[in-house]
């Protein structure tokens, strides 16, 4: 019995990368293609270095919180990666819904030693 190769259809595998290469120049044309050939793919905050395998877990930060304000100099982004850019917009919405008291507790410090005695216990 013989295996019979079959040949692959050229106007279908044309089809495929001509679509791969338009999605690649819409993705380039985006804000987050801009900002990936202006900046190196480390997180601005802890430095972890990407590459295309894990490239998708850097994002784009807009550093004035205005998802509509994309300079062409990217003066308004920073790539974080996902951790710290949740960490950051986190800290954002703390501050912004938290209010003045965010920082301040009204609770009273906690005078509690739980090793005061811890040495006299121990020479038991």
């Amino acid at each position: 019995m013989t295996i019979k190769k079959i040949q692959p259809d050229k106007s279908k595998l044309d089809k495929i990368v001509t679509d791969a290469r338009r999605n690649q120049e819409l993705r380039e044309q985006s804000y987050r293609g801009q900002a990936l050939k202006l900046y190196p793919w480390v997180c601005g905050r802890c430095a972890r270095e990407f590459d295309h395998k894990n490239l998708t877990e850097l994002t784009v930060h807009h550093k004035n919180h205005n998802h509509d304000d994309n300079p062409s100099d990217g003066s308004n982004w920073e790539l974080l990666c996902l951790y710290c850019h949740d960490n950051e917009h986190s800290r954002y919405e703390e501050t912004r819904f938290g209010g003045s008291a965010a920082g301040k507790s009204t609770a009273p410090a906690a005078t509690h030693n739980p090793f005061a005695d811890l040495k006299s216990l121990l020479n038991k």
